[in-house]
């Protein structure tokens, strides 16, 4: 009959039934057959169920199999009240447009809503609105959307600013994509195992040009990271590598612009110059031979008070008993004027846990909280202010701030499809290939991202709303407060 298996069943089902009743089995052809799925309300409880699953944890079909069990759900059934089945709770997921898929990633939030950490993205915001007045505006394709607003003053130098961002990423040689079209007929290959050699790309982009380069000089350095190789990428390096940016930014530049780097606020890139302020480490006493860093150089001299008075925390080499002694933070804080006459103070407190509001309590606390080593600037920034140019730091756990986030995923959307290599030689020509091959217009529209999120932040959304916000408006580079107002309310229903 070219029937199945099904169909034989069919018939064994069919032939029981006759023989214990003598009733033939009716045909259902033309025979409508509605699906509960149909009340309107009822599939918005399930999808409204669903939904609060989701947001804790992974969905099943057994949850709507649960879901249908319980008594609430079997009253407003009423007449239609039954249990159903795994594979039916399968076909309704279909139905109400779930799929069993890998989950895409979103904006990782980690940290991103910590009191500090939003203190801190706060004041960036408000430091942001200063700088885009400076900077020159341009739409998704590229075009002039706005230009400077405000006027040059003479005391801060060039008045246009060009934000010049940097982040460091590292391509793997056997990083390649996992799903491609493969003939039925095709036999399994032997394929290299683990990740393979790797490669690091220090790289600075600008909306203005997208990559920093100046002729045939560019910023951008590729380090073979490792023991072994090149060696490790530090402090060190990054210094040197931002000095030789600058030169070509001016360069480019030809001293029409001031350049704003900004940077990931990671602890590399806060380190201190050898001889920075830091009470850290200090000794309360004198001592003959103390230095901040092991065989580094003196402690520098510092200003305080009002007056801008000047500080050696060394005593003057031709002193005539602790010649280039360190004076210890008892003295420095005496002659500050501010050592208690009534108490001794200690070095500090046990474990430097100080009782909360306290700013006297121990010799350390007391230098923690003077101006001079407060406002101590990290070395990266103190480079790049001595070079005339201004340089920030994005808030922690935000890198959706930074736009050359998505330059490397483009990158390396690219690098995955192209062709294997066989050698570091060969690595490093398709990497630097596929880095030039993500185009400008592109780099400026990341930009734009960018901006809509520290739009979003400025108007009082929190990360996960600000995402929204970006998804939903992805055409807008800033939004306006009565949208933002809206996003608000509606990201709240969801």
């Amino acid at each position: 009959m070219g029937r199945g298996v099904v169909h034989a069943r069919n018939l064994r089902r069919w032939i029981k039934n006759y023989l214990h009743s003598e009733k033939l089995p009716l045909h259902r052809y033309g025979t409508y057959h509605s699906s509960i799925l149909e009340d309107e309300d009822f599939c918005q409880d399930i999808q409204l169920h669903l939904t609060e699953i989701a947001k804790k944890g992974y969905i099943r079909a057994q949850d709507i199999v649960d879901y249908v069990a319980t008594e609430e759900v079997q009253k407003k059934l009423g007449t239609k009240a039954r249990g159903i089945h795994v594979r039916t709770a399968r076909r309704w997921l279909r139905k109400l447009n779930w799929r069993y898929r890998q989950k895409k990633k979103g904006m990782y939030i980690d940290g991103h809503e910590r009191e500090d950490v939003v203190e801190y993205r706060d004041q960036f915001v408000e430091r942001w609105k200063e700088y885009e007045k400076r900077f020159i505006i341009y739409d998704n394709d590229g075009k002039v959307l706005s230009t400077l607003t405000g006027f040059p003053v003479p005391q801060i130098g060039r008045f246009r600013l060009i934000l010049v961002t940097h982040d460091e990423s590292t391509f793997y040689a056997n990083d390649r994509r996992k799903t491609q079209w493969i003939n039925d007929n095709a036999k399994p290959i032997a394929e290299r195992k683990g990740e393979g050699e790797s490669l690091m790309v220090s790289e600075f982009l600008t909306s203005e040009w997208g990559r920093l380069t100046d002729g045939d000089e560019e910023a951008r350095i590729l380090f073979r990271a490792g023991k072994g190789r090149d060696g490790y990428f530090d402090s060190g390096d990054l210094l040197l590598q931002v000095d030789n940016a600058i030169d070509i930014f001016e360069g480019k530049t030809n001293g029409f612009a001031t350049g704003l780097f900004l940077f990931d606020n990671a602890p590399s890139h806060q380190k201190r110059a050898p001889d920075a302020l830091s009470a850290r480490k200090m000794p309360k006493n004198l001592h003959a031979t103390w230095r901040q860093h092991k065989d580094g150089p003196r402690m520098r001299t510092t200003i305080f008070g009002p007056q801008n008075t000047p500080q050696d925390l060394y005593f003057d080499d031709n002193h005539p008993t602790m010649p280039g002694w360190f004076k210890g933070m008892e003295v420095i804080i005496q002659e500050r004027g501010l050592l208690p006459q009534d108490r001794v103070l200690n070095a500090q407190c046990v474990g430097f846990k100080c009782e909360p509001g306290k700013t006297d309590c121990c010799c350390r606390r007391i230098l923690f909280t003077q101006p001079d080593f407060v406002n101590q600037k990290s070395h990266l920034e103190e480079l790049i202010t001595s070079r005339g140019h201004l340089c920030d730091f994005y808030p922690k756990y935000h890198c959706e701030l930074n736009f050359i986030e998505q330059y490397w995923g483009a990158a390396k959307l690219i690098y995955r499809t192209s062709p294997k290599t066989s050698d570091m030689k060969e690595m490093e020509k398709n990497v630097k290939a596929c880095l030039d091959g993500v185009p400008h217009v592109q780099i400026q529209r990341y930009a734009n991202r960018a901006a809509r999120f520290i739009s979003a932040y400025g108007q009082g959304l929190t990360g996960p709303e600000a995402a929204w916000a970006n998804r939903k408006y992805h055409g807008h580079r800033t939004l306006p407060p009565d949208m933002a107002l809206k996003l608000k309310a509606e990201h709240e229903q969801k």
